[in-house]
């Protein structure tokens, strides 16, 4: 079995390529060949801590799999990520355990690949300025994963923190090479082309109002019913699509409460960004229109990223190898 750390996720996984595998595992998850039930959230002795299950399968992978979470958010405190685990590979054929890789750093980078395949599906051609509401690791990622899909001249942005969000704005410069400048509202980072909203924020920061036409918003955070980023006026605004339909339905707070307020019908939600990529509903249709997609990630990401490390670490002969008997 091969073990894969941190670091050799990373040196393997380029943002860019994290972009393609998202292509394929959004089709995969929209044309309905990947199986995966609802994940499970196990209370902990910690209140403010979960675990969470997620197993999956595709026929078109080598290796099923279960990622396996530890979500605490007391880590913010302690400079850690939020976001604890592993992705667990078994072989297809055998059940034989092939691979441990480390989650978090699978989390970061596959995560904001897949809002940047939602941006390349769905933002004007022509937008260069992206706001970003968050200092965290996915903020980070976030604006290395935008820079991928469009020619970004201006990245701005907010956190409650501004002293962090100046040093976390300088920070990406240097990484980046890009003008990246902290503002002192949410309102001006929404103004931007394209917004991506990556908080634990659990009541609105992000105002509808403040949204130009022919904006593209990416909404990360609130993953419960009862949470979310983005205002109604927000949701109301936009043409919402989602990475599944049946976990919006049970978790998507952004979308469930403007629904609950008879803002918006679930009618209203144009479709998956697989369906996109498919051709099967409509993208963008002109440059006025707001679109918005709501992500709350999938373990199919997880598997398409997982397998492909651990075909590019038996390549490279990466990673430790432990013998299980």
């Amino acid at each position: 079995m091969r073990v894969l750390n941190a670091a050799t996720v990373r040196r393997l996984l380029s943002m860019q390529q994290c972009i393609e595998i998202m292509d394929a595992a959004m089709r995969a998850v929209s044309s309905g060949s990947v199986s995966m039930p609802p994940r499970s959230f196990v209370p902990l002795t910690d209140p403010d801590a979960h675990l969470l299950l997620m197993p999956g399968s595709a026929p078109e992978l080598p290796a099923y799999g279960t990622k396996i979470i530890g979500l605490h958010h007391g880590n913010k405190a302690r400079h850690l990520p939020v976001i604890q685990g592993l992705v667990a590979l078994f072989d297809s054929e055998t059940g034989t355990p092939v691979a441990i890789i480390e989650g978090a750093t699978v989390t970061a980078i596959r995560t904001a690949a897949a809002s940047g395949l939602a941006t390349r599906a769905l933002a004007r051609t022509s937008a260069s300025s992206h706001g970003v509401l968050g200092t965290g690791v996915q903020a980070a990622t976030h604006i290395e994963a935008i820079a991928c899909v469009r020619d970004i001249g201006e990245v701005r942005v907010w956190g409650r923190d501004r002293d962090k969000a100046r040093s976390f704005a300088d920070d990406q410069s240097r990484r980046f090479g890009l003008d990246v400048t902290a503002v002192e509202s949410a309102a001006e980072a929404v103004g931007c082309d394209i917004v991506s909203a990556v908080t634990g924020a659990r009541e609105p920061i992000l105002e509808g109002a403040c949204l130009s036409p022919g904006a593209h918003v990416n909404l990360l955070g609130g993953h419960t019913p009862t949470e979310r980023e983005a205002d109604s006026d927000a949701i109301a605004r936009s043409s919402v699509y989602v990475d599944v339909l049946a976990s919006a339905h049970a978790e998507a707070g952004d979308i469930l409460i403007p629904v609950a307020e008879g803002r918006i019908g679930w009618r209203d939600v144009v479709g998956e960004i697989g369906q996109v990529l498919a051709g099967e509903v409509a993208g963008r249709i002109d440059d006025t229109q707001i679109t918005l997609y709501k992500s709350l990630g999938t373990v199919a990401q997880d598997l398409f990223v997982a397998n492909y490390l651990f075909e590019a670490a038996t390549a490279a002969d990466a990673g430790v190898t432990v013998k299980m008997s």
